[in-house]
């Protein structure tokens, strides 16, 4: 069972500078597999394609969790 999380207090790296970057890097990698940025009414559902990315996204987090509590 996952447990409730303590009131964080940051000592690190602010966040968001890393998205930010993250992001650029993203788009670049767009650009150079797709040819262009993506764009809005390019032919697919961007809600499908919100949908899948999170399901993969909760695969990894929870095999995150299981490798951190079993590993």
């Amino acid at each position: 069972m996952i447990q409730d999380q303590p009131t964080p207090h940051g000592y690190g790296k602010d966040i968001c500078p890393l998205v930010i970057n993250d992001i650029k890097d993203r788009m670049k990698i767009g650009e150079k597999r797709y040819g262009e940025s993506l764009k809005a009414f390019n032919g697919r559902r961007p809600l499908i394609d919100l949908y899948q990315e999170l399901l993969d996204a909760c695969m990894y987090i929870r095999q995150l969790i299981e490798e951190e509590e079993n590993g």
